[in-house]
């Protein structure tokens, strides 16, 4: 899918920045673009960080979430309850599949070659080792967005829209 001027420079807006590895937006909030996806290798380094959430109300929402400590309250649940971690489990192995589905033959070359698979080897969701960790919950929405998982289920009744 190609990425029209308009939609690169709002993109760049949100960032602060031109963006890098833009590959597609994968979600929409409105007619705005909410996640993008990024190439798996950028500038020559490895980036695992599959979708990133852009869209600015979005990510404000969920820093003030964060700073009122709902990484803490949703990891405490986790942590109490083998049916949410078995799913985030699942969620990362998706994610995993679905990363190296989307990376051609040109970037899994480069990786090797550089010998890079250990970025992504096991690394899941927002480039997460441990699955049963959160650690961010902007990676989670954002990929959530774009392939329904656990941490943005659990998210979604905190979020305004």
């Amino acid at each position: 899918m190609t990425i029209d001027d308009n939609t690169r420079q709002r993109i760049a807006q949100y960032l602060g920045r031109e963006p890098r590895g833009l590959q597609e937006v994968s979600a929409w909030f409105h007619d705005d673009p909410a996640v993008v996806r990024v190439a798996s290798m950028v500038d020559g380094k490895p980036f695992p960080t599959l979708f990133w959430l852009v869209h600015p109300s979005i990510n404000y929402a969920i820093d003030k979430l964060e700073a009122n400590g709902l990484i803490a309250l949703l990891q405490q649940q986790v942590d109490t309850d083998p049916d949410l971690q078995a799913s985030m489990v699942s969620d990362h192995a998706h994610y995993i599949a679905l990363r190296d589905s989307l990376m051609d033959e040109a970037t899994k070359a480069e990786i090797a070659q550089k010998n890079l698979q250990g970025a992504f080897d096991g690394r899941g969701i927002g480039g997460i080792a441990d699955t049963g960790r959160i650690r961010c919950l902007h990676t989670w929405y954002g990929a959530h967005l774009v392939h329904p998982n656990t941490i943005g289920r659990l998210l979604e009744p905190y979020l305004i829209k």
